[in-house]
């Protein structure tokens, strides 16, 4: 296996549901669709899911995250995940992906929403028993909505995901990552770095370059990235770099050679010194300890 799966969208859909949105109760998905979900995976769009009952654990990225009642997760599209549930895992999920808001709502993109907007962000919040109770309601209208074909469905389903999915980002903005978005300009500068990051980072790992590419000087984006994230321009380059390593040496059967060369190294000892000085350990000391 030379990439990680991707799911489309109508791998996992059932009869009468909308071409690109799917819901569900979370325990009969589980079953309905264990053949392509029980192994890491990424998908093309955008996944919700809140867990009711039950409890494990939530791996995104290489963040595990803790699974019990009142769990919030949200996934953007290209996100690896896997999990490890209790047999009495319950809950709701919903998915869709960005052209269903296209088709009805103009300049409406969820990549503006801090939860994507930035990958420094958490993917999970933990809601208490009224948070839980409101959170339960919307997920159950949004199943009932995918359910029975009435008029406007559509335009309803997206009503009901854009009220999640901002009831979610104010829960998520009274952490510890206000500054993000309260610094508009600079968060407008880390969101746009961040995405020529997505489409460059295999074969560009200048920091000077990044800047040119976003009109500003290599120090306002290093300025920006501290100010922000606590990293250099330089760290969130290598970091996206690495997360990319890990994912291919885990989810892969490449060998270390072809992950570093597909990463953009021509010598595999320099690939192994820059992941050993970013994720503390060699590639190999890593695979062994994650097998």
């Amino acid at each position: 296996m030379d990439e990680i799966a991707i799911l489309q969208i109508n791998d996992l859909t059932y009869n009468n549901s909308p071409t690109n949105f799917y819901a569900n109760e979370l325990s009969k998905h589980l079953i309905d669709n264990h053949s392509s979900i029980e192994r890491p995976h990424r998908h093309n769009f955008y996944v919700a899911i809140l867990f009711t009952k039950g409890v494990g654990t939530h791996e995104i990225d290489f963040n595990q995250y803790e699974v019990k009642p009142g769990s919030v997760f949200v996934l953007a599209p290209g996100q690896t995940h896997s999990w490890n549930l209790s047999k009495d895992a319950e809950g709701y999920i919903f998915f869709h992906n960005q052209d269903f808001l296209d088709l009805y709502l103009l300049k409406e993109l969820l990549r503006e929403y801090p939860v994507f907007r930035s990958s420094f962000y958490s993917n999970v919040v933990y809601l208490n028993q009224t948070e839980t109770q409101e959170m339960d309601i919307v997920f159950q209208k949004i199943i009932r909505e995918v359910r029975n074909d009435q008029w406007k469905r559509n335009q309803y389903l997206i009503s009901l995901s854009l009220i999640f999915y901002i009831e979610f980002n104010r829960l998520l903005l009274q952490g510890e990552k206000q500054s993000i978005v309260h610094n508009n300009l600079y968060a407008s500068h880390l969101h746009d770095f961040e995405e020529l990051l997505e489409s460059f980072f295999r074969e560009e790992k200048s920091a000077a370059e990044y800047a040119k590419k976003l009109n500003i000087t290599q120090k306002h984006l290093n300025r920006v990235c501290k100010t922000m994230v606590n990293q250099t321009t330089t760290d969130i380059i290598l970091d996206r770099v690495m997360l990319e390593a890990k994912r291919m040496m885990i989810y892969t059967d490449l060998t270390f050679y072809e992950i570093a060369t597909k990463l953009g190294y021509d010598e595999y000892s320099y690939f192994s010194k820059v992941f050993k000085k970013r994720v503390g350990e060699t590639p190999k000391e890593f695979y062994n300890k994650y097998q």
